[in-house]
């Protein structure tokens, strides 16, 4: 049978049994954020498990896409190396949600496996949980089964739990014995390859409580999960997963880019390995951005990055070195794409996706190998066997390589990596960084007990009792926080900033107001509004102390400052339309990573992989304002999580808890559709106008925006206005020819520095005909070293390669100091370049001047920061060349 056969005859059965086949979840879990990726074929049934949700039918059978690649489901490093794991699967299941149970699932289990399949009997064995003398029974009844074959196993194996607490049971499992003699039951459940696991039957019936006991659901569930690719490889007669159809068709492809067929590699080999990593991987990548993902640094995008590199450096050992990952995904589309049609619609944003990170990765990781093989060399010349804590923190943090990837170079090279002190690093990195973080000192006072009520979107003040007082530490700052019973003021969330106001008190001692400059969380939840330091007094807490205290709950005045608040809600509208806009010009791969919503700009960050044109970016603010224009009535409801996660096109973001209630904003409903707990303007029109300001990548696939609206749009658009009429005068043109005379401008200065450039290099030539006269030898080889009165570090290069020119045969550097730092320059003429290379002499000289340095053996440049010292750092040339000459 092929793999398209098995997978179809494995839904049959079960639709013939009443199951509706239902479609496989994306691999991104949707509204889930205790996942990374879906990892089992029950995550998109879940809710049903937890009593939250139900479904219109009782039976179930699907094949799930899966990955697994954190938490306690982390196979990477044995994928590729080993035969059966895997970072993408496919997960064939079968379900019901209280209706049939143990007898049913056993018999079916046994009856396609060994009816429909032919698995031969006496090679299956089942395991059931060591205290489950149910399922014991009702395997010895209900099968053919040796009796010997059914093994008891406790909770690590035979027990499944959602988690601490919830739905759980005992599971049975049912494992091959793959051995030539039949010899295998002792390796049940041992991890071994011979005898592997293929379909687990978990029975749902307890509930485990916060306390750890087990109560009886009142409802019992079956879920089921077969691993398709070992069951493939398993009906193939294959011992490996690899060998199937399901992996065949992608090594071949992968053999014909490398020149060399999977089967002509020695078995185990680096290279067969290497072909195996990438088979895998390009499933995983392929499948994780067709469904939304995309390779960054964050959570799951990062999880992809690490994929793709890991995969990438593995292409280098079958002398792959181009972009060739991109290269596989036809043949996925074409292999997969019947049965996840997904893949076959974004197969061009798959494709450009990966070849986009593959060229980015490429120079990383040339610079990364370059200097990795420069830390192995030095470790060999000294005799170590570690690479230090200290380098794989500079090749990390400075070089971007991966550190995972250093790892594996290192066991290559028999090296060991001394993470303990990397992470140390990474430690102190990461406090650093924390320095200036804002904390709050959890408020205390009378009623502490006492939740707050936030009643900001229908009204800006309020009189309201004070719940309680308290300190809060603030940039090491210690202010006054109020906590209020009822309150106008936002709290920041969901990138949107927190409102400022006033709050005004009337008591014994007069009226007094006191400025609100922020607003935080506590730790029970409540807002703790900031009074400012400046009004931070005895009297400000006595203030507020005596009207804790007071047993009347004498009122204040809280209010916002309603301005600043309305310029907020623009932006926060505007930035739920420039979201669904950038979909629709960019893609609809692209997703939220980051807001910021302010009163004076809002900023946004998503997932893209190219930088966007300028035509795009016209296009995008083109969008938003026509939908400004349109004045759209924007409005919200709060309706049940259930419900909301149905609406054609709503937005919800991974990482974000949402309870059983969620306020989602309508921008019109065939356009933007959000959960969001921000405030907003009642109309579109209310925004005025919107103008973009600033794109740019900040990391690689991530990129980001910045715009204004209202106000802030107007004050931008009358600056710009009033510094070109500024500019046309002082030009002497009109406004439509100013562009054309600043071009002229900056073409006439380029011709004139060269020029100025030329005239320089003209007189430095005759000052290296005298550096070279006097150049001192060594080995034969002439020795220059000499500051030189370069302007740019461009200009001391054309002077390097002139020095080269009149060396015959020996080392120039040359140095320059301009705007308090040293610019260097090595040059090695090309009889010398297999002796000694410019890139370890510029290096050495380099860290004398507190710097470094790099390039290409025949010329490396460099820096440094210490001025004082390039006299003393040029004559250590010539004993640096002595040495590296001698060894």
């Amino acid at each position: 049978m092929t793999s398209k056969e098995i997978r179809q005859s494995f839904l049959d059965f079960f639709k013939e049994r009443g199951h509706k086949i239902v479609p496989s979840a994306p691999v991104i879990p949707q509204g889930d954020p205790t996942l990374l990726f879906t990892n089992a074929g029950m995550n998109q049934f879940k809710d049903v498990f937890l009593g939250h949700g139900k479904r219109d039918y009782k039976r179930a059978a699907d094949t799930q896409k899966c990955i697994r690649v954190s938490g306690k489901h982390n196979d990477l490093e044995e994928v590729g190396h080993d035969t059966y794991h895997h970072t993408f699967f496919e997960m064939l299941g079968n379900w019901s949600f209280g209706d049939y149970y143990k007898r049913e699932a056993i018999a079916w289990a046994w009856e396609l496996l060994t009816g429909v399949w032919k698995l031969p009997k006496n090679r299956l064995y089942a395991t059931v949980f060591r205290t489950d003398d149910e399922t014991h029974k009702l395997w010895t009844e209900m099968t053919d089964i040796d009796h010997s074959h059914i093994m008891r196993f406790d909770e690590k194996d035979n027990f499944w739990e959602m988690g601490d607490t919830g739905p759980c049971g005992p599971c049975s499992e049912i494992h091959i014995d793959l051995t030539d003699d039949l010899s295998g039951g002792h390796l049940v459940n041992k991890g071994s390859p011979l005898v592997i696991e293929l379909w687990n039957l978990v029975f749902i019936q307890h509930n485990r409580t916060a306390l750890g006991d087990l109560e009886d659901l009142p409802q019992k569930h079956v879920d089921t999960g077969m691993g398709f690719e070992r069951v493939c490889a398993v009906l193939q007669g294959k011992k490996s997963n690899y060998e199937s159809d399901v992996f065949t068709p992608l090594l071949k492809r992968i053999g014909e880019l490398c020149g060399t067929p999977y089967e002509k590699f020695q078995h185990d080999s680096i290279e067969q390995i290497s072909m195996r990593v990438m088979a895998d991987h390009i499933r995983t990548l392929a499948f994780a951005i067709a469904d939304g993902a995309i390779p960054s640094n964050e959570d799951r995008g990062y999880v992809l990055r690490r994929i793709l590199r890991r995969a990438s450096r593995y292409a280098r050992n079958l002398n792959l070195k181009d972009p060739v990952l991109y290269k596989l995904v036809p043949t996925i589309v074409e292999q997969m794409g019947d049965i996840f049609p997904e893949i076959r619609e974004k197969q061009s944003l798959v494709e450009r996706v990966v070849k986009a990170e593959e060229e980015s990765f490429n120079v990383t990781l040339d610079r990364g190998i370059e200097l990795f093989n420069e830390i192995a060399q030095r470790s060999e010349e000294t005799e170590s066997s570690e690479i230090t804590g200290d380098e794989v923190f500079k090749l990390y943090d400075t070089f971007g390589f991966p550190v995972d990837l250093t790892v594996l170079m290192a066991n290559e090279h028999g090296l060991h990596v001394d993470l303990e002190g990397f992470e140390r690093l990474m430690l102190i990195q990461k406090q650093r960084s924390r320095e200036n973080v804002k904390k709050i000192i959890p408020i205390r006072g009378a009623g502490s007990e006492l939740q707050d009520k936030f009643i900001g979107y229908d009204s800006t003040e309020v009189d309201t009792p004070i719940l309680r007082i308290g300190s809060v530490l603030l940039e090491g700052q210690e202010r006054l926080g109020i906590v209020l019973e009822r309150t106008p003021f936002y709290l920041e969330s969901g990138g949107q900033v927190s409102d400022k106001g006033e709050l005004v008190v009337k008591g014994s001692m007069g009226t007094k107001v006191f400025y609100i400059s922020d607003v935080k969380k506590d730790d029970d939840g409540s807002r703790t509004h900031i009074i400012s330091d400046k009004e931070l007094t005895e009297d400000a807490q006595d203030v507020f102390s005596s009207f804790v205290s007071d047993p009347s709950k004498p009122l204040v005045h809280a209010a916002i400052d309603v301005p600043r608040r309305q310029n907020i809600m623009r932006n926060h509208t505007a930035t739920h339309i420039v979201h669904e806009a950038l979909r629709r010009v960019l893609g609809m791969h692209l997703h939220q990573q980051g807001s910021l919503v302010a009163p004076d700009r809002l900023r946004f960050d998503f997932n893209h992989f190219e930088k966007i044109s300028d035509s795009q970016l016209h296009d995008i603010e083109q969008m938003v304002n026509e939908k400004i224009r349109e004045g759209i009535e924007v409005y919200t409801e709060e309706m049940s999580i259930e419900l909301a996660r149905k609406i054609p096109n709503v937005k919800m973001f991974f990482g974000d808890k949402y309870g059983d209630q969620v306020r989602v904003v309508f921008v019109d409903e065939k356009f933007s559709i959000e959960f969001c707990g921000g405030t907003h303007v009642k109309n579109t029109a209310d925004i005025g106008y919107f103008k973009l300001v600033a794109e740019a990548g900040i990391a690689s696939g991530m990129r980001r925006i910045e715009a204004v609206t209202g106000s802030g749009a107007d004050e931008i658009l009358q600056s710009r206005y009033n510094e070109i009429e500024r500019l046309s005068k002082r030009l002497n043109v009109s406004d439509r020819d100013l562009y054309r005379k600043v071009e002229e401008l900056l073409e006439e200065k380029k011709q004139l520095e060269k020029e100025l450039s030329k005239f320089k290099l003209q007189s430095a030539a005759s000052d290296l005909d005298s550096l070279v006269s006097q150049a001192q030898q060594v080995n034969g080889a002439k020795v220059v070293a000499a500051k030189m009165g370069a302007a740019s570090a461009d200009e001391l290069k054309s002077i390097g390669d002139a020095l080269r020119g009149k060396l015959g045969s020996g080392v120039g550097l040359l140095a320059s100091a301009a705007d308090e730092k040293v610019q260097l320059v090595c040059v090695v003429t090309d009889d010398l370049t297999k002796k000694i290379s410019a890139g370890k002499i510029i290096g050495e000289v380099a860290k004398l001047l507190g710097g470094s340095g790099g390039g290409r053996p025949n010329m490396a440049t460099g820096g440094g920061k210490d001025v004082a010292k390039i006299g003393e750092a040029l004559q250590q040339v010539k004993p640096i060349v002595e040495r590296l000459l001698s060894n």
